[in-house]
Parts: C-alpha cells; structure tokens; sequence
C-alpha cells in the first residue's frame, strides 16, 4: 500500500504540474488585458525610486547598462528583470511602477491604472520588518493597501461590473519571500523567536492573508514565484558553507509550504486560477548545468567590489564585467538580465 499511495502522489503532482503549464500557456495565447505586480526587487521597476529616505535604489550606474536607454531605471539588473518578461509572454506592455503613477494622480492628470500597475519594491517582505517602518520599502502588506485605492479609482472610472470582468481576466503576477528568509538569518531575536519551520509557516500563512485580500479586490488569475537558492547568491556564499545550507534548507522549507498553502487557497475561492513558478529548481539548473544555459561563472557577482565581487554592492566605482551574459548574478543578490530570461523561458516552456 505504501508504493501505491506514492505512486498515486506522484501521479497527482504531474497532473497538477501538467495543468499549471497548460493553464499558463492558455493565459497567455489569450492575451490579458493587464498584469499587476506585487513584489521585491526581483521585478520592482522603479518605485523605489520615489522613496525618499530609502537606500535601497538602482537608480545609479552600473544599473541599466544593457536596458534600452542605457541608463539607470530603478531595476536591480544590467537590464531587464523578472516583471518585464513575464509581461512580454503575456504579450503585454511592462505595467509602470506605481509611485510614478501618483504624481500624476496629484496633478489630476488621468490615469489609466486599466492598463496594470507594478507595485514591487526592493527590500520588501511578506512579514513587513525594519525596512517597511524606516521607508526603506514597500511591505507586501502597503502594496496590497496601495492596490485596494488603485480598484476604488478604477470603480469610480469604468463601474463595478466593468471592473471585475476586467479584474478577472487580468493577470496578478506575485514575487517576494527572499528578503524575509535572508532578515531571518541576520536576527538573533528572530531566531530565537522561531525555529525555521515555524519562520516558514508564518510566511505563507501571512501570504495567504495578502492574497485574500487582493482577491476580494477582484483578482482571480495568480502568477506566484516561490523563492530560489538563496544560499547560493554572492552575498552568502561570501560566508561560510554552512550559511548556504542553511539557507537553502530554509529555502525549501518555505517553497513547500508555499505549494500546500496555495493548493488549499486555491480550493476555498471561488474563480481562482494559479500557476506556481519554481524559482528554486530553476536556479539550481542553472547552476548544475550551466554549459546549457551559456554560464560560465556561477559565483561571483558581475558588479561589486572585493572577493566575488560580493563585498561592496554595484555602486558608480565598482567593478563591471563585460561578459555579462556569462554570469548568472549581477549583484550581490540579483540574476542578470540573462538569468532572468531563462527563467522566465523555462517557467512557461516547462523546459
């Protein structure tokens, strides 16, 4: 009986991933009319930009140096990121940093938030934390508060059923985790507080909380990324092996709670669609086979200072490579632009 009901679960998980891929491949031949971003720096796109008190920006070189403009956009990247990808499968218009959008608002120019809007910012957490109360970031939880405004604007634009067949068509693109397992590992009192899993649960569970919410705002299609090897970035690898492990493990232990919280989720609301993106297993690809993918550093960061150009982040004075395509980490923390395509590929190729 034991080798059947693994036999069975195994069965269950293909089919389910087999209807994620198929779904997600449905959703974009059908062309969305917007996507709406909520995120860390993995897919912000410039609303960091508008925070005044915030150290955590992109808006300085080498940041850019391959975007179209050559120039600084606000995305941790040399070029494009995660947010803009994705939008290009769907076929879409990368939607536009939220905090560029509310000046706008202020002059009473019109705003057409129909079209979608990126809420992502660098820094953020699911859990909140020093960054969000110091305006270093947004937290999930003032994304999801920025997006409830966002719907009664858009009420108040087209109506109430106008909106919710867009809404519901629409896609709800959600990245973030990464920064709430690496302020784990740099707390003693969140240590102390919590063992790992405990830390894990928390986190998807107030994930859940922020996606109730944002589904009572009319969201019915979920695009969700669990979080990737975070153990493996430059900044940790910088540390000790034990560090990677760690957070590796902390890593996995989150993602599979996140695959069970959503399973569940999913089942409760009426109306919901979502594919999980497996961020971890794609990275770890990356990293096994990278002759695959055109990799030939897997360690070091392509912009910084110091050993595995770790030490110092990508600032003005810090060293650049010129073979960026190369390199699956631009910075200490973040994928290039190279990196961030594959993903993306993969993730709707099934590949």
């Amino acid at each position: 009986m034991g080798n059947r009901d693994m036999l069975g679960s195994s069965f269950l998980f293909i089919l389910f991933f087999i209807f994620n891929l198929a779904f997600l491949e449905a959703q974009v031949a059908q062309v969305p009319p917007a996507m709406f971003v909520f995120g860390d720096s993995l897919v912000d796109v410039g609303n960091n930009n508008y925070l005044s008190l915030s150290v955590q920006k992109a808006t300085f070189p080498h940041n850019g140096i391959d975007f179209l403009t050559k120039k600084p956009t606000g995305r941790f990247s040399n070029g494009k990121n995660t947010a803009d990808f994705i939008a290009e499968k769907f076929g879409l218009p990368t939607s536009p940093p939220y905090l560029s959008l509310t000046s706008k608002v202020k002059n009473k120019e019109k705003v057409l938030f129909m079209d979608g809007v990126n809420f992502a910012s660098g820094g953020a957490g699911i859990l909140g934390g020093m960054c969000d109360l110091k305006g270093q970031s947004i937290s999930l939880r003032k994304q999801v508060d920025y997006y409830s405004q966002v719907h009664q604007q858009m009420m108040q634009q087209i109506g109430a059923p106008t909106l919710e067949k867009h809404l519901s068509k629409s896609i709800f693109l959600v990245v973030i985790g990464s920064n709430d397992i690496f302020g784990y590992f740099n707390s003693k009192d969140l240590q102390h507080k919590s063992t790992p899993q405990q830390y894990a649960d928390s986190m998807a569970a107030s994930l859940r909380v922020h996606l109730q919410r944002v589904y009572n705002f009319g969201a019915r299609i979920f695009v969700i990324a669990g979080v990737g090897a975070l153990g493996c970035c430059p900044a940790i690898r910088l540390r000790n092996v034990e560090s990677v492990q760690e957070t590796n493990l902390l890593a996995v232990r989150y993602n599979d709670v996140l695959k069970k919280m959503l399973k569940e989720w999913h089942l409760q609301n009426k109306g919901v669609s979502y594919t999980y993106l497996d961020t971890y297993s794609t990275i770890q690809d990356m990293l096994q086979n990278p002759t695959s993918y055109g990799f030939t550093e897997l360690k070091a960061a392509c912009c910084g200072l110091g050993n595995l150009n770790a030490q110092v982040p990508c600032l003005p004075c810090s060293n650049v490579c010129s073979n960026r395509q190369d390199h699956i980490f631009w910075d200490l923390y973040h994928p290039t632009e190279a990196a961030a395509r594959i993903f993306v590929d993969k993730s709707f190729h099934g590949l």
